[in-house]
């Protein structure tokens, strides 16, 4: 069953989702050579303390993870594009970092993740991220009344696929509200027109992810968490809560 939230309910979701946004920022802010991803982790910690808010992901322990999360950042760092374990790995110069975060206030969640390099750039990793940053716009454009699903995870899927890039559709987006995961799933491909018709009340992490390679195959890390290409090309996450109005998409993990 996919709930539908009232205009307040929504509003209250976007209290999450500014806290959430302001932990990203803080996080990009205080990344650099030689800051540790624990460190990190410290940053967002600091922020959602001070707004009252809960972490979404410290304790989180879906059904592939071997153990509870342990941080209320995910840190994925080059090859590593999503769950990356908040570690003591420093950062280096160039290194591509995507960071995802989930909070809650009063119950009510949401969820974003962005993408940034850390130190000099390269070339490549910043169109990875712009064309990641398009995905996401253009999958929060078609999240409107009267379109489905499907139509978000083609629009995702057709900015990927004319970039040439890597695509898993087992991780994608999905429904958000007083869980961080609800249904449906929003796949980051497939047919347009295909599945739930979308109503003013519907609220959706819209989430694509990329590689630069063009494979599909992943490998998850020791730690049971971390999840890497198999081709060891990096990857880029950009993530919003997104609820549907009447109005059109409200995005709602903005500072």
């Amino acid at each position: 069953m996919v709930d539908l939230k009232t205009p307040a309910e929504i509003e209250q979701m976007r209290a999450a989702g500014r806290v959430v946004a302001n932990a990203l920022a803080a996080v990009k802010k205080s990344a650099a050579a030689g800051v540790s991803l624990r460190e990190l982790d410290e940053v967002a910690r600091d922020v959602l303390r001070s707004a009252g808010a809960v972490s979404l992901f410290e304790g989180y322990q879906p059904g592939f993870a071997t153990s509870p999360f342990s941080g209320v950042i995910c840190t994925s760092v080059n090859d590593a594009v999503l769950h990356g374990l908040p570690t003591d790995l420093r950062l280096q110069d160039g290194d591509l970092l995507n960071v995802d975060c989930g909070a809650s206030v009063d119950g009510w969640c949401a969820d974003s993740a962005i993408s940034f390099c850390v130190g000099t750039p390269r070339a490549e990793d910043l169109e990875l991220i712009a064309t990641t940053e398009e995905a996401l716009a253009a999958g929060i454009a078609a999240a409107v009344e009267g379109n489905r699903i499907g139509d978000i995870g083609a629009a995702i899927g057709r900015v990927g696929k004319r970039a040439g890039l890597g695509t898993n559709l087992d991780f994608g987006g999905h429904g958000v509200g007083r869980r961080m995961h609800e249904e449906p799933h929003v796949p980051n491909g497939g047919r347009p027109g295909r599945g739930l018709r979308l109503r003013a009340g519907h609220v959706f992490a819209i989430e694509p992810w990329f590689w630069t390679g063009p494979g599909s195959t992943y490998v998850i890390d020791d730690d049971g968490w971390t999840l890497r290409s198999a081709d060891h090309t990096r990857g880029a996450h950009a993530e919003h809560t997104v609820a549907i109005t009447a109005d059109g998409p409200r995005i709602l993990t903005v500072p």
